[in-house]
């Protein structure tokens, strides 16, 4: 269903009741997500609400990133684009936010730049810039700071009417330090990663700070409507495998750790990008119910190595990981390359999507054309 002038979700048209939501018509991430035989691969796409899409332009142009976020009609309405756009190909929505609404929510200030990206005008140089940070300060409430994300997932579990389940995410300890550190994105996270060996300690207490507020974060999103959530270390990569272990993984522990406490039936992913090697340690040291993957990562290998790793004592989901620049070639090359992927993955246990996000030159028939891939040559080796 194309949909390049959308009718608007009206702006008046909200509903944060959290009591009664429509019922849900497509489990199937959910039941994938669970470690349960499925017909087919589930399939979702990180950034599926984007630039890529003109409906979304179209709102950007009059709304600032971060009023979008802050704004539960926008919110919402932009989050329900692509599951309009590909109504019946796509099985999964995630709430449109962004992972610096926690750096935010802590006292600090971040802008998206046109053409450039997220700047943090005043960013942690020092361990006394800790001093700076809220979430210790007398009267602190994380769902106080982030009730506009709440009340967009409460509103946008209503305006899906069941068609599909509601993500919601976190950014990672690790990776939100960085931004803070660094004051926005950077090639070699010199600043970020020289706290890490200067300063330990401090480091693992921003850390700690952040992982906490993350992990409240997240129990908020399932109590407003989320039915899954994600976690983003989108610079795991940027550590070795001994700093990983130091640095990253027990921070994305606790959260998961403290999510399950309180939700124990609510799926938990995590995205740890370019940290092949800690596989087998996501698998056996967290709770995680998915590891996404990105697509340096043979899936073959990865289900080996999971398998071996869990040895039977609990179901390990995959997701990922068509590399997102496929999806520039012709119809022909993005159809054989996602059969590709589906049949390494193999016939379970499988949540397709990209290795990575989607990119703003992207041209969105070419995500149909992967979404009904997945669900052909997904479906085929079911059968």
């Amino acid at each position: 269903m194309s949909s390049a002038n959308p009718e608007l979700f009206p702006a008046t048209a909200v509903n944060f009741d959290t009591t009664s939501f429509p019922p849900l018509t497509n489990d199937l991430y959910l039941r994938t997500a669970r470690g349960e035989p499925t017909e087919r691969a589930p399939v979702w796409c990180m950034r599926q609400a984007g630039r890529y899409l003109p409906e979304f332009r179209a709102i950007r142009v009059e709304n600032e990133f971060f009023k979008v976020c802050r704004s539960p009609a926008l919110a919402t309405e932009v989050t329900v684009q692509p599951i309009r756009r590909y109504s019946g190909l796509l099985d999964a929505a995630i709430i449109f936010s962004d992972i610096l609404v926690i750096p935010q929510a802590m006292g600090m200030e971040v802008q998206m730049v046109p053409g450039k990206g997220p700047h943090l005008p005043e960013p942690l140089r020092s361990p006394e810039d800790l001093s700076r940070l809220t979430d210790k300060q007398s009267g602190y409430s994380v769902d106080r700071e982030l009730d506009y994300v709440y009340k967009a997932i409460t509103n946008t579990r209503h305006a899906l009417k069941g068609e599909v389940p509601l993500l919601g995410f976190v950014g990672a300890p690790w990776t939100l330090m960085a931004y803070m550190v660094e004051g926005g994105g950077s090639k070699t996270f010199a600043l970020a990663k020289s706290w890490l060996f200067k300063h330990p300690d401090a480091s693992h207490e921003l850390l700690s700070r952040i992982a906490d507020v993350a992990a409240e974060f997240l129990v908020g999103q399932i109590r407003a409507g989320a039915q899954a959530v994600q976690v983003f270390e989108s610079w795991a990569g940027e550590l070795g495998p001994a700093d990983f272990t130091k640095f990253s993984l027990p921070y994305l522990a606790r959260i998961a750790a403290h999510v399950k406490s309180k939700y124990p039936d609510v799926p938990m992913t995590v995205f740890a990008k370019g940290a092949h090697y800690a596989l087998e340690q996501l698998a056996t040291d967290t709770l995680y119910d998915v590891i996404s993957l990105d697509w340096t990562v043979d899936p073959a290998a990865a289900r080996s190595r999971v398998d071996a790793a869990v040895q039977g004592k609990r179901s390990v989901v995959l997701q990922g990981n068509l590399d997102p620049t496929v999806l520039f070639g012709d119809e022909q090359t993005i159809r054989e390359r996602t059969r590709d992927m589906c049949r390494s993955f193999g016939p379970k246990n499988h949540i397709a999507n990209l290795g990575h996000g989607m990119m703003p030159s992207h041209d969105p028939e070419h995500l149909r054309v992967f979404l009904e891939s997945v669900h052909e040559a997904s479906s085929a080796l079911r059968k």
